[in-house]
């Protein structure tokens, strides 16, 4: 009997079912609160090299609109850099020149601004006589599909709007190395380069 009777005095281990109760209703919630996404969000994709370059219609700082696919069937060389970026700065000039080198080549040069002002652009271009495009990407929609981790990076996309190639940093872009680059994914119909 004695037995029996401590056996009944001992607390029991219940089941703690008010606990189960909140973290169960916590599971929930978390669950309903993953599902509720805007419905107009679009998921983002970041720029994978061989597969598909992210289009992008962007605005130049003459006005013009320019859209990544409207340029299939030429190379195109996309820069994204910014005023305060001394690196940027540094690789403008080898860009110019094999913009001027590419004229008669499938061949499209964009430069996207990235986190900076466009008046400060302006007055850069004016300065340096830069004559290739300059893109004005205002909310950094398009670098954050590029998957953008700094300035300068560059992306080369081929003719069928394939991205093949991604350089981080400046680079000396009139070497014989870079034209080579460029030339290999250049549609083989004759194209001269200065």
């Amino acid at each position: 009997m004695n037995k029996m009777k401590n056996f009944r005095n001992t607390p029991q281990v219940s089941f703690p079912i008010a606990r189960c109760k909140h973290y169960f209703l916590f599971c929930i919630i978390l669950i309903l609160m993953a599902g509720c996404s805007k419905d107009n969000e679009a998921v983002v994709t970041k720029a994978e090299l061989n597969k598909s370059a992210p289009d992008f219609t962007l605005v130049d700082l003459h006005g013009k609109t320019w859209q990544l696919s409207s340029l299939r069937g030429k190379v195109v060389f996309i820069n994204f850099w910014a005023t305060w970026c001394p690196p940027c700065l540094e690789e403008m000039p080898s860009m110019q020149e094999l913009h001027e080198n590419m004229t008669n080549a499938p061949f499209q040069m964009l430069a996207i601004l990235s986190n900076d002002k466009p008046e400060f652009a302006q007055l850069m271009v004016d300065k340096s006589g830069l004559t290739f495009p300059i893109l004005i990407d205002p909310e950094s929609e398009t670098s954050t599909h590029y998957g953008l981790t700094g300035v300068p990076e560059t992306f080369i996309v081929d003719p069928q709007g394939i991205l093949r190639e991604k350089f981080l940093g400046p680079r000396p872009w009139n070497s014989q190395g870079a034209l080579d680059m460029i030339k290999k994914y250049l549609p083989q119909s004759g194209s001269t380069i200065k």
